[in-house]
């Protein structure tokens, strides 16, 4: 799934006329996001962001977590 955000995540305004705006895109054409900000100056600080404790979530083949009940 391709997902498209057009709220700028600095300011949460929502954003206009998009192809006016930059934006940022992660991932495949299949399985990623592009969000849009107001201008540069929101979009350089979501650029230099890191994340402290990013998490992969994988599934799990063993026998050990079967739910019950």
């Amino acid at each position: 799934m391709f997902i498209h955000s057009i709220t700028d995540p600095i300011t949460l305004k929502d954003v206009h006329h998009l192809e006016r705006h930059p934006s940022v895109v992660e991932g495949t054409a299949e399985n990623g996001f592009e969000v849009y900000f107001e201008n540069e100056e929101n979009r350089q600080p979501f650029l230099m962001m890191e994340l402290e404790d990013k998490k992969i979530l994988q599934g799990d083949d063993t026998d050990d977590n079967i739910a019950e009940g």
